[in-house]
């Protein structure tokens, strides 16, 4: 990765994290067939919810018959982590207009969120719009058509959790992690594996008392201000 921040370099720089998508959004098509919904059905509902597990969540409650508002809360309330997120991201698009703000937000998922993260280690903390929307467009279109073909081998594969496709994304975030933590050179390396640590603790004690829809905003929360009194203080 380096300090370019042009559309191209940002297709480039997304590209080794589609298979991610692909894995994940297959996976997404082959379930969505065998609850019984057509291709057409999980293609809109990849292109208009995009959003992974909020997707499993609608086509799991939809089959089941559940009320359409149980169905919004739980996908609310799933997503809610990327309200966070937009608010991180949009510090570094201040002198851009709101169309572009809210075009970016709109596309804005957990991997091209943390691409973006490492990104700025390279380019002195700087993001441009032709970048980061290179970025979301390439893993939106990967996604969508990965989900259709997913759903249109689903007469094929019976059972796609046995391929291991879903490990795929959590490889991906694996290699993302990495390269923030040796790619940041304004934080101590100490810090950062510390609060990897903790954030892990959190996690798995976290999942004995809290749901976990709600845990992942609350241990972001929680972690930025341990964070934040780790470095007034140690550092």
């Amino acid at each position: 990765m380096n300090s370019e921040l042009t559309f191209r370099q940002g297709l480039k720089n997304t590209l080794p994290t589609v298979f991610g998508y692909i894995g994940i959004g297959a996976a997404f098509g082959m379930i969505g067939h065998s609850a019984g919904f057509s291709a057409w059905v999980i293609l809109l509902l990849s292109l208009i919810v995009y959003a992974g597990s909020a997707q499993f969540i609608i086509i799991t409650m939809l089959a089941v018959h559940s009320p359409l508002l149980s169905i919004v809360l739980s996908v609310f309330l799933v997503n809610s982590r990327i309200i966070l997120m937009s608010m991180t991201t949009a510090s570094y698009f201040k002198n851009e207009s709101l169309l572009k703000n809210i075009f970016i937000g709109t596309l804005l998922t957990d991997e091209t969120f943390a691409l973006g993260m490492n990104k700025q280690n390279y380019t002195e903390g700087k993001l441009s719009f032709s970048w980061f929307n290179a970025s979301n467009i390439l893993a939106y279109t990967v996604w969508a058509l990965s989900s259709l073909m997913g759903a249109l081998l689903g007469n094929l594969l019976t059972n796609p959790e046995k391929l291991g496709l879903g490990f795929a994304i959590i490889a991906m975030f694996i290699g993302l992690l990495y390269l923030q933590l040796i790619g940041d050179k304004t934080l101590d390396l100490k810090l950062q594996l510390l609060m990897v640590g903790i954030t892990l603790i959190l996690f798995y004690f976290g999942l004995i008392f809290i749901p976990s829809n709600l845990l992942i905003i609350f241990v972001t929360l929680l972690v930025c201000a341990i964070g934040v009194g780790v470095i007034h203080v140690f550092f």
